[in-house]
């Protein structure tokens, strides 16, 4: 229960148990901070190498590494060395990864064919991956933008993104990356109904027990600039947005009608991108579903963190974990961020 009443002149919510007689000079907040024994023992929120996904981001070829200009300490690779890289990340007790293609631009086409080949890249790094490190969870993004000449998320005609022609092609897209043995599918479209027609589509191929994680609050950011140089996505959408599907960054009542929806179509997990610009966000999420909650730490946030390290304006280690560790504060359960692997190194120290 929470209640309303006034402490030293200020209305205040708490529960039952709050002190309300404090008052300096019998209190001092600072004695509890004065040890780091003292703080470690008060501490109310903690970062382990346990709360971390990985994306990474692989490419055609063998023994092929390409760095990403926008996203300083972070590369393509081709799926030899991306299995590499993964068996890093295993041993450092990182749980799991997710994948994004750089797809070939001759691949892409209006209907994103490429997107239903069993035989993709992406199809192909989740057996290499699961052959060497069984354990290791794999979730991928079940999207048509990399694959897809218009850039968009989705089928376009017109210079409109189609909504169910769409549906259909996610669910074939689900289907194939769980016969490659993924663990998660994770939406990122943000079309209608799409998890409830993905869950219809596993359940019917015997699929019953691949999660889902939606991104159900997936918002039309400016922080996703990096990314799509990532995957090869920006200049297929050239000047065009995302908005007509994508959240507007001014809506927060909106993120929980969007969740409830997805967790009524058969959510396991839901997911808040960006992420620190929208701690509200997490917040809300968590208190109003008690659903495990994820946050992307995505890559405009990344790269404005590693460009202040590279300036001198920061102390990398400690900004990275305190950027993290405020997602936990706020109520994420699962954070995405391609600081994994240096967070888990550091954690480990």
């Amino acid at each position: 229960m929470v209640r309303r009443f006034r402490f030293l002149g200020v209305s205040v919510l708490s529960r039952p148990h709050f002190l309300t007689n404090e008052a300096f000079p019998r209190t001092r907040m600072r004695r509890n901070r004065q040890h780091e024994w003292s703080r470690r023992l008060v501490s109310e929120n903690s970062l382990t190498v346990d709360d971390f996904v990985w994306p990474i981001f692989v490419l055609e070829g063998e023994n092929r590494r390409e760095a990403v200009a926008s996203m300083p300490g972070v590369e393509r690779l081709s799926v030899d060395l991306l299995v590499g890289a993964v068996g890093e990340a295993y041993e450092l007790g990182i749980p799991a990864i997710e994948i994004f293609p750089y797809t070939d631009e001759s691949l892409k086409t209006p209907d994103a064919k490429e997107a239903l080949n069993p035989d993709n890249l992406v199809c192909r790094a989740v057996r290499a991956i699961k052959e060497k490190y069984p354990d290791m969870g794999v979730y991928t993004d079940i999207a048509l933008d990399p694959y897809n000449s218009d850039g968009h998320d989705g089928l376009v005609k017109e210079g409109r993104v189609l909504n169910d022609a769409t549906l259909e092609v996610l669910c074939k897209q689900a289907i194939v990356q769980a016969q490659a043995g993924c663990d998660v599918v994770a939406p990122s479209d943000m079309m209608d109904g799409r998890m409830g027609a993905i869950r219809d589509a596993l359940d019917g191929a015997g699929f019953h027990n691949v999660q889902m994680m939606s991104y159900a609050a997936k918002y039309a950011s400016a922080f996703y600039g990096p990314f799509r140089d990532a995957v090869g996505s920006a200049g297929s959408l050239g000047k065009g947005d995302k908005k007509t599907y994508q959240m507007d960054p001014a809506n927060s009542d909106e993120a929980l009608r969007e969740t409830a929806l997805d967790i009524a179509e058969g959510s396991d997990m839901v997911m808040v991108k960006p992420g620190m610009p929208y701690l509200d966000i997490v917040h809300r999420l968590k208190e109003s579903f008690g659903m495990p909650v994820s946050v992307y730490h995505v890559s405009g946030e990344y790269a404005m963190l590693k460009a202040a390290v590279q300036n001198g304006w920061l102390d990398n280690d400690h900004a990275v974990l305190e950027s993290l560790l405020c997602f936990k504060r706020a109520g994420a359960d699962v954070i995405f961020t391609y600081c994994a692997v240096e967070a888990a190194k550091l954690l480990a120290k």
